[in-house]
């Protein structure tokens, strides 16, 4: 009996491998499969992805937003820095849904009083950079739609951005 011992304790088995790689298999493909459904607008898709698209090209191709403008005066600015360029003539317009425009018009004062308060701590070369433009616009957007509620201003539309 003592040698059949010997034999079992000197020759362990390796653990396969095998169950390992089939559930990674496995894992891939119902992830792969889980993303083309949901995906494809099989899972969580109220309708198939092919008429919604369909339907929204022919309502964006016949009518366009009932929107109207707000046209904020144009307001010169002096900017903090000593550098060659030390004004900013700045003039814009509000893209304001049609029902918001009496509230959008009757707070005009206080976003020419936001906007004039952040370009004035800009500097010239907060503003010379290429891409200045749209951070500048998107800041300020965000601080007009604060002072008028998110759902009153869709766009800010620069009409008028030069520096002297």
């Amino acid at each position: 009996m003592t040698d059949s011992n010997v034999e079992t304790e000197d020759a362990p088995k390796k653990a396969s491998k095998l169950p390992l790689i089939i559930g990674l298999v496995l894992a891939l493909v119902g992830g792969g499969g889980g993303f083309f459904a949901v995906y494809s607008g099989m899972l969580f898709g109220s309708e198939p992805a092919s008429t919604a698209s369909a339907e929204t090209v022919e309502t964006s191709k016949d009518a366009l937003p009932d929107v109207g403008y707000v046209a904020l005066a144009p307001f010169i600015v002096s900017l903090t820095s000593d550098g060659p360029a030390s004004l900013l003539r700045f003039a814009a317009q509000l893209e304001v849904p049609h029902e918001h425009l009496d509230e959008v018009e009757r707070v005009k004062p206080r976003i020419i009083d936001v906007l004039n308060g952040y370009l004035r701590a800009l500097s010239a070369e907060d503003i010379e950079s290429p891409d200045a433009l749209v951070k500048l616009r998107a800041q300020m957007l965000r601080r007009v739609q604060i002072v008028t509620g998110s759902e009153r201003v869709s766009d800010l539309l620069v009409m008028e951005f030069v520096l002297s």
